[in-house]
């Protein structure tokens, strides 16, 4: 009876071939935009919203209680893909970023520097490395959980987001947990590169909501379609 020979050696046969003397994989080395660890995000961590059905939907569902807080504040507006939308819908919204990035009617404004929110709404997509885990250790999120002036808030991250647990986040959000996300269905390309990796939601925190946990709900990409100049059709 024959016997099959150990597939171990082979498999360290077929292995060592995909390496170069310098390490290599059989492909060359991956693009540094792959390469786990490269440093390869943009200045100022600047990913706009491209994509207007992210806020649109947004406010197709949360419209009638961000009007109620009586105005809007971006306080990362970037080129105002976000200020436009909210704009359009007919609520005023103060815009303001770090740099200036050719939002209309927009301000030059550090947000660590402002004490008091400038709407009674606050909308953004805030830069990811001001807010993680490892890099911003949630500092965006302290900030404006300290920052009086606000009754609703709304920030777009991605969806795996409130997992960390690192540098404080973990504690921050048991301690101060958003009153419900929406998981949005399609995937935002924030680099215009295409394939988008991520999934994404918007969390919010409301402080009128009265729920014993934060609640779960989801958005479609059409969600926004009946939004136009401010009424729901």
């Amino acid at each position: 009876m024959m016997t099959s020979p150990s597939a171990k050696p082979l498999f360290r046969a077929i292995r060592g071939k995909g390496r170069s003397a310098d390490g290599a994989g059989m492909f060359g080395e991956l693009p540094s935009a792959r390469r786990p660890g490269a440093d390869v995000r943009r200045e100022h961590d600047f990913y706009p919203t491209g994509q207007p059905e992210a806020i649109r939907a947004l406010l197709a569902r949360d419209g009638g209680i961000i009007r109620s807080c009586g105005s809007v504040w971006e306080p990362a507006c970037g080129d105002g893909a976000l200020v436009r939308e909210i704009r359009a819908f007919g609520l005023p919204c103060v815009a303001s970023d770090l740099v200036d990035r050719g939002c209309p009617d927009s301000s030059m404004a550090d947000f660590f520097g402002c004490e008091v929110s400038r709407g009674g709404a606050i909308i953004t997509n805030p830069p990811f490395n001001l807010i993680n885990a490892r890099d911003g250790h949630g500092r965006w999120l302290r900030h404006t959980l300290d920052m009086p002036g606000w009754r609703y808030l709304a920030l777009l991250l991605s969806w795996d987001w409130p997992a960390a647990r690192a540098n404080g986040l973990g504690a921050l959000l048991d301690q101060h947990p958003f009153s419900y996300c929406y998981l949005m269905r399609w995937k935002l390309d924030f680099t215009g590169e295409g394939s988008p990796p991520q999934r994404n939601a918007w969390f919010v925190w409301n402080r009128a909501y009265r729920g014993a946990e934060p609640g779960f709900r989801f958005l479609n990409r059409e969600d926004g379609d009946s939004i136009n100049q401010g009424r729901l059709l």
